[in-house]
């Protein structure tokens, strides 16, 4: 396989990368008989909602494609949110809550449409965060010229 296939092959897998760490975090803390969280009521509500909302822009991004292939990854989180509720039972202390389940669901559907209807959003996530940028103020004519050089007037004494 040459190397051009190679990074060809491997950007599609890249792609899942933040997806499956995102799903790393969830799993250790969901684990865990007690999470830390401000002290808010519904606080939990809201980070359901803003983390599935965020894994399932990730896992829209891996799948890439048309609207369908959008769809799928609201039921892809939505289902890891309900085996998640379900594996939270089995640890002391936390417990099944269906709301949860609700706000996963709903997380991922309003992130996933944001992502597909509003092009400045997917603009905002789709935007190169270490690129490098041309300095537009060098042209490249003006870089392959060396810089002209002086001569000395007769009198100097660098001259003689």
């Amino acid at each position: 396989m040459s190397p051009e296939n190679a990074t060809s092959a491997a950007k599609p897998a890249l792609r899942w990368v933040w997806a499956c760490a995102l799903v790393v975090c969830i799993f250790v803390a969901s684990g865990q008989s007690q999470v830390a969280a401000p002290n808010i009521i519904d606080f939990d509500k809201f980070a359901h909602f803003s983390v599935f909302g965020l894994l399932a822009t990730l896992v829209a991004r891996a799948l890439g494609g048309s609207d369908r292939r959008r769809w799928w990854a609201i039921l892809i989180v939505s289902a890891y949110g309900a085996c998640d509720e379900i594996r939270q039972s089995f640890t002391p202390g936390r417990s099944v809550e269906v709301d949860d389940w609700i706000a996963d669901t709903l997380g991922a559907a309003v992130a996933v449409t944001l992502y597909q209807l509003w092009p400045a959003y997917r603009a905002l996530l789709e935007r190169k965060i270490f690129q490098r940028r041309l300095r537009t103020d060098m042209q490249p004519a003006a870089i392959a010229k060396p810089a002209p050089t002086a001569e000395a007037p007769a009198d100097c004494p660098l001259s003689q």
